[in-house]
């Protein structure tokens, strides 16, 4: 395919992340550098700032202004959560032939690429020379093809230093502790609390995962097996735990454009949890917190793995429709580097919008636990690389005196 000369558009949808904004700075960039692309202008809000016409030029944006924002957590253009009905695609062919638009970035997750998808059908049954490229985002790690998500590894990262910051507390004031973590259908980062254990009896001593079915009474069984073993516990449980009908443990009925059940946000899963525990097992002192916004776009909290490929795959993006690939959404394949101590490395490939679009990958079962309520050595070795280092915590040797007659 020939290359298209015309204008671009990008926008950002879904639940923002730490690195999101490395992806629109990426993608900026590369924009500038392609004669092809004339003008790019930013969409506020996604789809709904395109239907309003809520556009800014990012042509005009200077290379310091780029690099703050790209530093900055959540997304700049702001976001959007909108399925577009068959009357919404067409105003928007309509607005991006008035503006001649001939190149569309969209940037999140597995709904954002539906949204992509629909377009770019909607773009070849009109005959428009057009192409669009979905740039991956999401903290949950769910998305078909790819081997993980950019702002997966950021969003990780906190979720492992909040439950070792948690584990040391729980230590110093012993008790039942329950962190309710993102993840409607996938576990990643759920799991992800898990990788800042470095010594015998660190927690979280527990973990739940939406792939595992959750009983109430396993819950308790567990808690109290973890209580007679340590003196205390704590638990990492996801937000979109089910019961092996595939029932949440909880939900509220509220569902958005996309149909998505709205979960624990209010930190409802939370007390529920911490009840049962005070009520089966007569534990006083239970706390219970929901972790909520502050995994996606917490600003000192990055992973630098993370924001790079972030970056990267933007650039990626515009280069490959630029070149004269048809409309797709990049992709992430983990490769051998012999230069790095871990091994990782880390190429980007296309795959058709239509193999990503609403479809959802769940954790490996080889990164679960036989038990169902742990994560494996073979989990730690696939997202260690994606985090970062985590900080060492010092121990005190603990030795103890004898104790006299008094």
């Amino acid at each position: 395919m020939s290359a298209l000369q015309g204008n671009a558009v990008i926008g950002q949808s879904g639940g923002p992340t730490r690195v999101i904004n490395e992806s629109l700075v990426g993608v900026i960039k590369e924009a500038k550098r392609r004669s092809q692309i004339k003008k790019l202008y930013g969409a506020l809000h996604g789809i709904a700032g395109i239907l309003n016409q809520d556009f800014v030029d990012l042509t005009k944006e200077t290379p310091r202004t780029l690099g703050q924002v790209g530093l900055t957590a959540s997304a700049a253009l702001g976001s959007v959560r909108k399925k577009p009905t068959a009357d919404d695609c067409s105003a928007i062919l309509r607005i991006f032939q008035a503006h001649d638009v001939r190149y569309f970035f969209y940037i999140g997750g597995n709904d954002s690429a539906e949204t992509a998808n629909i377009i770019d059908e909607q773009a070849k049954d009109s005959r428009y020379d057009f192409r669009v490229c979905h740039i991956p985002k999401t903290i949950d790690n769910d998305l078909l093809v790819t081997d993980h998500c950019p702002g997966y590894g950021s969003a990780a990262r906190f979720v492992a230093l909040a439950h070792m910051g948690d584990d040391l507390d729980n230590r110093a004031l012993p008790g039942v502790k329950i962190n309710v973590i993102m993840g409607r259908h996938a576990g990643f980062l759920t799991a992800a609390a898990g990788l800042g254990r470095t010594g015998r009896g660190d927690g979280p001593h527990l973990i739940y995962v939406p792939e595992v079915p959750f009983t109430l009474e396993g819950f308790c069984t567990d808690v109290d097996a973890c209580l007679k073993k340590w003196g205390r516990c704590v638990v990492a449980v996801s937000e979109g735990i089910q019961d092996k009908r595939q029932r949440p443990i909880l939900k509220t009925g509220a569902k958005d454009s996309h149909g998505n059940v709205e979960l624990s946000g209010s930190g409802a899963l939370g007390d529920f949890l911490s009840g049962v525990v005070k009520t089966k097992l007569g534990v006083q002192r239970v706390r219970a917190d929901t972790f909520g916004y502050s995994q996606r776009s917490f600003p000192t909290v990055v992973s630098e793995q993370d924001a790079r490929e972030a970056r990267e795959v933007g650039g990626y993006g515009v280069r490959m429709l630029v070149k004269g690939e048809r409309s797709a959404s990049v992709a992430l394949r983990r490769v051998e580097n012999s230069r790095r101590k871990d091994g990782y490395g880390c190429s980007y490939f296309l795959t058709a919008l239509k193999n990503v679009a609403g479809g959802t990958r769940s954790l490996d079962k080889k990164f679960i636990s036989p038990s169902g309520n742990d994560i494996t050595a073979a989990f730690r070795k696939y997202a260690m690389p994606l985090i970062g280092e985590l900080p060492e915590v010092g121990r005190l040797s603990g030795n103890r005196i004898r104790k006299k007659r008094v």
